[in-house]
């Protein structure tokens, strides 16, 4: 096995409501979906934010898209209005979660890609 940024094998989008962050990943290849759903969990979504005071994750499948949403509680500081810090809301947030880790089998195309 190695591990790779979730990046290398989804795109994913962000946007944000009062205190909630709603983030999607998508798969490039459905072929990784199950590998994704297997290993981009609530549990481990919510330990990426909890740093931001999210409270609790919940996440939609989407098999037919090989998409997943995930909507984060309490991850924005307030809110939009209410934030101290600037650009911690929903869209710059799709960053840290494509930085999440991923574990390749050693055959997987992009594992071997280097």
């Amino acid at each position: 096995m190695t591990r790779v940024p979730l990046h290398r094998l989804a795109h994913g989008r962000t946007g944000d409501k009062g205190n909630r962050l709603n983030a999607s990943v998508i798969a490039y290849d459905p072929a990784d979906w199950d590998l994704l759903v297997d290993q981009v969990t609530e549990a481990r979504v919510l330990e990426l934010f909890a740093h931001k005071g999210a409270s609790t994750v919940r996440r939609y499948l989407m098999p037919g898209m090989a998409a997943m949403n995930f909507v984060i509680e309490d991850a924005l500081e307030g809110g939009v209005n209410t934030a101290l810090c600037l650009d911690s809301h929903g869209k710059t947030l799709s960053f840290l979660l494509l930085a999440l880790e991923i574990a390749l089998p050693l055959d997987h195309p992009i594992a071997s890609a280097g």
